[in-house]
């Protein structure tokens, strides 16, 4: 029995000293996500032990670096689709070009009655080959050697010059198939500076990328064009050619990545900007601008300025809360940075609350975020977050220049927390209506803002949790004024026509008369 038992214990000791160094191979960040894939084991480990065998510490680095923040990463993508359901065999890039793939789509059409498109979404951990995942991480290391790349730091190098993917594009291996389409403009600036570059990459692609924005709308489920797709396509819209302007300058030796306005702050929509990750500093550019880069500025104020990251980051709002706590959005993702004050002047703003929704209106866990909305279409969208602490919020490094409304997030609903608060670039308003003491406004025409049509009908609103309705009013022939009677003092205002396109801007009319726009 003894000597049994010693068999026993030493094979024990095997066994768990095995399982130890198979738990030991990998950082503990590598093994999490080696464990959540669903039959991809084999590809990934098949990367991480060709580089492990290199030796080179910088290399294997990167490589954990890719695979320990691979698993927020996934392709939305979709395929056509026969009426029971059967899968397609069309695929636009089989075609010589872009028109012609269109005019084969339309000739299956005619022949597959209720072709429709599928969406479907796949993880790269689950997804993603060996093959392509070692071969753009050595030329990713060998792009890191060109002039415009070799003075930036490693940790700017895994984040803007590695990553094989930038969003939520479909997968491809373009980075060989980048640099050799633009093999051309790569030796014309191989001995330019950056911002020179830069300048260059962003002229090239006026030439012959077309932005669709506000002239077409893309029907397919495609959140965003492929790599491979855009070089056929030759047009998209923001976000794509902005995407354009990434996988572009990566290929090139240029680290760069992509800059979010979530909405504007004074306007409509949302808007997208490429930046150089350069030393002594950054080179924002805008591909289709022709602005130079070095005069790059932003056209209006933005609220808030958002970089994508390939990694995970540990102070974003999805870290502290529950999804389904957060309004649908960017808020939701882990990868991205706060940029703001690089871009626009800024301050931390803290705001009052309402103690009754603290109380009473809210579940205990939405109690304790509240976010910062903008008025964009007509509507007020959340762009950043803080921690409620008793009876205010404070929200951080926020743009100036703009009106910001607390809310509160509860049942796929934003709810009003507190009052507007103007933040300007001197001074800072809560807008609180006053209700006893009322005024008439005179609301002439302004160019840009204001003007009004013979026969249509403008009401007009004041901001009290929600839009009051004050006054409705026919412009007749020739208005150029409309006046307004008992309107509450310190509040918010809106002008809404009958024709409205959403794109109508709030306002405030100061002590002396003076109408300022927000």
């Amino acid at each position: 029995m003894i000597r049994i038992t010693k068999y026993l214990f030493s094979a024990l000791l095997i066994v768990l000293s095995f399982g130890l160094d198979a738990q030991m191979k990998y950082p503990t960040s590598v093994e999490t996500v080696l464990q959540k894939t669903k039959g991809n084991r084999g590809e990934l480990e098949k990367v991480l032990n060709y580089f492990y065998k290199t030796g080179d510490s910088l290399k294997i680095k990167a490589i954990n670096f890719l695979i320990s923040n691979m698993d927020i990463h996934s392709s939305y993508n979709y395929y056509w689709a026969d009426s029971i359901g059967r899968r397609l065999s069309y695929n636009e890039l089989d075609y010589p070009d872009f028109d012609s793939s269109i005019r084969a789509f339309d000739a299956l059409k005619k022949v597959t009655p209720k072709i429709h498109p599928v969406s479907n979404i796949y993880r790269d951990i689950d997804s993603i080959k060996g093959d392509y995942l070692i071969e753009n991480t050595e030329m990713a290391f060998e792009d890191w050697k060109q002039p415009f790349a070799k003075s930036i730091s490693f940790e700017d190098f895994c984040e803007n010059l590695l990553p094989y993917r930038i969003s939520v594009e479909p997968l491809q291996n373009w980075r060989p198939y980048y640099k050799k389409y633009f093999k051309n403009l790569n030796d014309s600036i191989k001995e330019k500076g950056v911002e020179e570059a830069v300048s260059n990459i962003t002229y090239d692609c006026n030439k012959w990328f077309t932005s669709t924005f506000n002239k077409e709308q893309r029907n397919e489920p495609l959140p965003r064009l492929s790599a491979l797709q855009l070089l056929f396509r030759k047009k998209g819209a923001c976000e794509d050619y902005t995407g354009l302007g990434v996988f572009e300058a990566r290929a090139l030796g240029i680290a760069a990545t992509e800059e979010l306005v979530p909405y504007w702050a004074t306007s409509s929509a949302s808007h997208f900007f490429d930046v150089a990750i350069s030393s002594p500093k950054n080179v924002p550019f805008e591909q289709l601008s022709t602005a130079v880069a070095t005069n790059f500025i932003l056209p209006r104020e933005p609220g808030k300025v958002l970089r994508l990251t390939y990694s995970k980051q540990t102070n974003v709002l999805a870290n502290f809360t529950a999804k389904e706590n957060i309004p649908s959005g960017f808020l939701r993702s882990i990868n991205y940075k706060d940029v703001t004050e690089q871009y626009w002047e800024s301050e931390d703003i803290n705001c009052l609350l309402f103690s009754s929704f603290l109380s009473n209106n809210l579940a205990e866990e939405n109690k304790r975020i509240a976010y910062a909305c903008v008025f964009n279409t007509l509507d007020w969208r959340p762009i950043w977050w803080g921690k409620v602490k008793k009876d205010s919020v404070l929200f951080t490094k926020m743009g100036k220049g703009v009106v910001y409304l607390p809310m509160y997030y509860q049942k796929e609903r934003l709810v009003p927390a507190g009052y507007p608060v103007a933040v300007g670039y001197h001074h800072t308003m809560v807008l609180k209506p006053d209700t006893i003491n009322i005024h008439s406004i005179h609301l002439k025409e302004q160019d840009k803002y204001l003007k009004y049509r013979k026969g249509k009908n403008y009401k007009l609103y004041y901001w009290d949790n929600r839009w009051k309705l004050v006054g409705s009013q026919t412009a007749k022939d020739k208005t150029e004024e409309l006046v307004f009677e008992n309107i509450p003092t310190n509040s918010l205002l809106l002008m809404v026509p009958e024709y409205t396109l959403h794109k109508e801007r709030p306002f405030m009319i100061t002590d002396e008369g003076e109408r300022i726009w927000w």
